[in-house]
This record gives C-alpha cells, sequence and structure tokens, in this order.
C-alpha cells in the first residue's frame, strides 16, 4: 500500500485535532505538524506519537517546512482570528500578510501537493492560497460547507428520528451568513422532506424550516460562545476530505473549488456538489436547484468576489 503523508500547518485547536482524527482514520502513514510555536508542536505530536500502539501504525512528527516536503496533502489550518470591531476586510488583510509567507514556503517544498485550506474565512483564503501558490485550480480546495452540510444532515436527523447517511441535503454557497440550504432537493429515503413528513405523520412547516436553516447557520456561534472554539466536527469533516482525495473515492462533497462557470458563476471559491478523487477537485457537478437558491449562490459569489476586489491581494 502507497505511503500517504499528510503535513498540517498550524498547531491550535483544529489543526491537533484534525492530527487527532487522522490519526485514527487508517489512510495516514505520516503526519507532520508545524506551528510558528515549535513546542506546542513538538507537544502535540509526542501526545500523539506515545498513543501509536493503539492505532494503525502511523508516524506523528513535528518540524518546520522542510520537514513537509513530498506531503500528499497540507492541511492549512493556520490564520488570523476576527478581532472585535474588526471588518473582514481587515481580517482578509492581515491574512494575507500571513499567508504571503506561509504558502511559499509549502509550495517550496510541496510542488505536487493537495492544499487544503480550512481556516477562516476559508473561501477567500482559499482564493488566497490558489493565487499566491500559482497551483492549477483541482489542487487548491477550501473545506467548504462540507461540515455545514453534515449539520444540516444532523439536525434533520434528529427531528426525523433517522440515520443522517440517510438524509441527502446539502449547504452551498459561503461558508459562512450567506450560505444556503437546499432545500429544493432535500430527501430522506428518495422522498422530498415534505413527503416523507407526511408519510410517517410527523408536524413539519416553513417555521420549522426557518428554524431548522437558522440552527444550521448559526450553529458554530453557539458553540463558540460555549466552549470557545469548534474542533471536533471540524476535524472529522476534514478527515473525510482527506479519505476522499487518498482514496480516490470520487466522492461529491460541498467543497469550496474555484468556479467556472457552473451556476453562471466564474474565478471564485465558494461550496458547490464537487467530484472529489486523488487528484484533488475533479468536476463540479450543475445541481437543478429552485430558483431562489440558485439567485442566492449567486449572490454569496458576488458579495465574496466583492471582498477579493477590496482586499490588498
Amino acid at each position: 500500500m502507497k505511503a500517504n503523508k499528510v503535513s498540517i500547518i498550524g498547531a491550535g485547536f483544529v489543526g491537533s485535532t484534525t492530527a487527532f482524527a487522522l490519526m485514527n482514520s487508517n489512510v495516514v502513514s505520516e503526519i507532520v505538524i508545524v506551528d510558528i510555536n515549535k513546542d506546542k508542536a513538538k507537544g502535540e505530536a509526542m501526545d500523539l506519537d506515545q498513543g501509536q500502539v493503539f492505532v494503525s501504525p502511523v508516524k506523528v512528527v513535528a518540524g518546520d517546512y522542510p520537514e513537509t516536503a513530498g506531503s500528499d496533502i497540507v492541511i492549512i489550518t493556520a490564520g488570523l482570528a476576527q478581532k472585535p470591531g474588526e471588518t473582514r476586510i481587515d481580517l482578509v488583510n492581515r491574512n494575507i500578510e500571513i499567508y504571503k509567507q506561509l504558502i511559499p514556503s509549502i509550495v517550496e517544498y510541496n510542488p505536487d501537493a493537495i492544499l487544503l485550506v480550512v481556516s477562516n474565512p476559508v473561501d477567500i483564503l482559499a482564493q488566497i492560497t490558489y493565487q499566491l501558490s500559482g497551483f492549477p485550480a483541482n489542487r487548491v480546495i477550501g473545506s467548504g460547507t462540507v461540515l455545514d452540510t453534515a449539520r444540516f444532515q444532523s439536525i434533520l436527523a434528529n427531528k426525523f428520528a433517522v440515520d443522517p447517511r440517510n438524509i441527502h441535503a446539502n449547504i452551498i454557497g459561503e461558508h459562512g451568513d450567506s450560505e444556503i440550504a437546499t432545500w429544493s432537493l432535500a430527501t430522506i429515503a428518495g422522498l422530498t422532506i415534505e413527503q416523507y413528513s407526511r408519510n410517517m405523520n410527523i408536524e413539519f412547516d416553513d417555521a420549522m424550516r426557518d428554524q431548522i436553516t437558522h440552527d444550521v447557520k448559526t450553529a458554530a456561534y453557539e458553540i463558540i460562545d460555549r466552549k470557545g472554539y469548534t474542533n471536533y466536527a471540524v476535524a472529522l469533516a476534514v478527515t473525510h476530505i482527506v479519505k476522499a482525495i487518498l482514496r480516490d473515492e470520487k466522492s461529491i462533497l460541498t467543497v469550496s473549488s474555484l468556479q467556472s462557470g457552473d451556476y453562471g458563476i466564474e474565478d471564485v471559491y465558494i461550496s458547490v456538489p464537487t467530484v472529489v478523487g486523488r487528484q484533488g477537485v475533479l468536476n463540479t457537478v450543475e445541481v437543478p436547484y429552485s430558483t431562489n437558491e440558485v439567485s442566492a449562490l449567486r449572490e454569496s459569489a458576488d458579495m465574496l468576489k466583492e471582498i477579493i476586489n477590496q482586499s490588498n491581494l
């Protein structure tokens, strides 16, 4: 079996939890953790490495960019958080300066890797990574709304008391406030939500639909209010994407990728159903969502473009 090496840039809550999830994934043989705080990276790597007797063989080390050389995937969780009162443009410009140093170092040692951006605002930082790296678009991916989609499925699963894996329902658009819940094509066992509700005598109306959409959009805010950060679900979402790549699954995931015409959207990173495999992004899928959903998707894309245009990139 081919050895699969994954490097993680950033040893914070998301980066370290992602390393733990990957260690348990059975698809990675080596994990390298890089952080500006070298002691933090070393401590995380030591803690993980000392548990390797309990998992399939995997090497976990801390290092600097030279140690990441030959990575199949480089996961980027590093980035600055928004300060109170700071605008999105200010945050983006501060992160651009970080990424101008970070991305060339990654590219120097990993010219053939797939770059998976997780830091927020993920769509914008994925686009910045694409432009700074010079990589083809298929090898620069944002984690996008993969987690938001999982939250949508989880909330619906709790509402209807079914396995979330039997629910097909996507969140598309920006990973953020302008994301869109695609109710028009949401299904359970091949039935629309309305059909399933009627068949199972479960109460469901527009007010419930609006509440679920609201709960999905605000899930991260609620978690952050309660514990200060999110880490577990996002780490599992990232691991899911990594598996799709390394196993060449050709899974359809709502990752953030560079658009080239589907839905009337071009030249911006945003999340739509996307086929993901060993070469990264293989195709995007133009799904016949409702007119209102497609319109909202285009508005989300225009908003992201405006932020990029106003930035210092």
